[in-house]
């Protein structure tokens, strides 16, 4: 049971006094940055989805 208190008191410890937590404004910016990149990927995606989709349409028109 010792060993349990002290992970928890050293776990406190460290998140307490030695994390380097980001500022409101840092926090804000990397936010933003996290949601863009998002965006941008999903609609890459969905460019290259409704491209495959019209070429293999096109494909598939060849063997009717």
């Amino acid at each position: 049971m010792n060993k349990i208190g002290t992970h928890f008191r050293e776990s406190y410890h460290e998140l307490v006094d030695k994390v380097t937590w980001p500022t409101w404004a840092q926090l804000q910016q990397s936010t933003v940055i996290v949601i863009v990149a998002t965006l941008l990927i999903t609609g890459m995606v969905w460019v290259m989805d409704i491209a495959s989709e019209n070429l293999l349409k096109l494909i598939y028109s060849f063997f009717k």
